[in-house]
């Protein structure tokens, strides 16, 4: 006979305390799931990042990253979601309950898992990035493009997200210039022509960003850039070999140089990844998408699965499907584990 339910266990850990783990904390917890969520190193995701959202659905008037996240979270509280700091390291998913081993050596139980860890804008490493990160420095045309109607400003990379930064960032500033460290481009064909018709955006090749200038009163207000015709100036043994140095002023920087999707803790289990390590949802017996992993009872959301839009709207979208997903999930488990009992009497 079965005993009562054991308390260790919970019905469902959300990994990740951004717009998606939020939203999949908020739908987990008004269906009385109880959910915990793991705040990782990064509480709140990149949106603690942004100074101002203006395209987030329900604010005519904007509201700020981090006052979004706040209000989630007190929202996802509200209705009974536990919140707590943990980094997962590994994940034990071939049996259920699932186990969760913590970075500070804990380690978690779980019926069901929902993936909310986000991707990791990568950064240059420039001076001056992390004070004006948010202020005038974006990982994200499409969010934060339009504060910069009228200026002239810096993208930095040379594959396809970059030409598409550049050509979004072309409907507000007045001049883009795409930097990069060689004299070719690792985009597609077809992205780089879009570019290079374009007629307010123009290339600076083999440079490299080395400074930002500017506060977070101001915001970006210049930046310093470095050239050897050789490309890769900050790679250069000798840094008075050739190597230009130049300010420039502009409104606005940003990096289109790639995301890393936080799921190297799922490394070794059956939960499928591409080759960048973003997570693969599979489809139902109907051929439609759904948030669940190869693994029963493991779901995905937000940016760590998309490796396309990266939007705090799409990213809320996804964690209210994985808590709907993981809820059906829950109640099938219950009904199979009812009748099996039932069965065994």
């Amino acid at each position: 006979m079965n005993g009562p339910p054991d308390a260790t266990v919970r019905d469902v850990v959300i990994i990740g305390s951004g717009i998606a783990g939020l939203s999949a904390a908020v739908y987990a917890a008004r269906a009385d799931l109880e959910p915990l969520v793991l705040e990782g190193p990064e509480p709140g995701g990149q949106l603690t990042l942004t100074t101002d959202i203006e395209n987030y659905l329900g604010f005519p008037d904007g509201i700020g990253g981090m006052e979004l996240i706040e209000n989630g979270k007190e929202q996802a509280e509200r209705f009974g979601a536990e919140f707590t700091h943990g980094t997962v390291e590994n994940a034990t998913l071939a049996e259920r309950p699932f186990e969760l081993e913590l970075s500070d050596g804990e380690t978690l139980r779980t019926r069901t898992l929902i993936v909310a860890s986000g991707a990791s804008a990568r950064w240059i490493g420039a001076d001056g990035e992390d004070e004006l990160m948010g202020y005038g420095l974006s990982t994200c045309a499409t969010c934060d493009g339009a504060f910069h109607r009228g200026d002239d400003v810096l993208v930095i990379g040379g594959g396809d997200s970059a030409m598409e930064e550049a050509l979004f960032l072309a409907k507000f500033a007045d001049n883009v210039t795409i930097v990069h460290r060689r004299e070719e481009l690792r985009a597609s064909e077809i992205m780089a022509a879009r570019a290079r018709d374009h007629d307010a955006i123009e290339f600076r090749w083999n440079t490299e960003l080395e400074a930002l200038h500017g506060s977070r009163e101001e915001g970006v207000t210049g930046a310093t850039l470095v050239s050897h015709p050789d490309g890769h100036p900050s790679d250069k043994a000798d840094p008075d070999d050739d190597i230009v140095r130049e300010t420039v002023d502009v409104g606005g920087v940003f990096y289109a140089i790639g995301h890393t999707p936080n799921t190297e803790f799922l490394a070794g289990t059956d939960v499928e990844r591409d080759e960048r390590g973003y997570l693969r949802p599979r489809s139902d017996a109907a051929g439609r998408p759904t948030t669940e992993t190869q693994v029963a009872g493991v779901f995905a959301a937000g940016d760590g699965a998309d490796p396309r839009y990266r939007q705090a709207i799409t990213a809320a979208g996804t964690g209210s499907m994985a808590a709907l997903d993981t809820e059906a999930y829950l109640e099938t488990l219950d009904q199979t584990d009812a009748a099996t009992v039932e069965g065994s009497l």
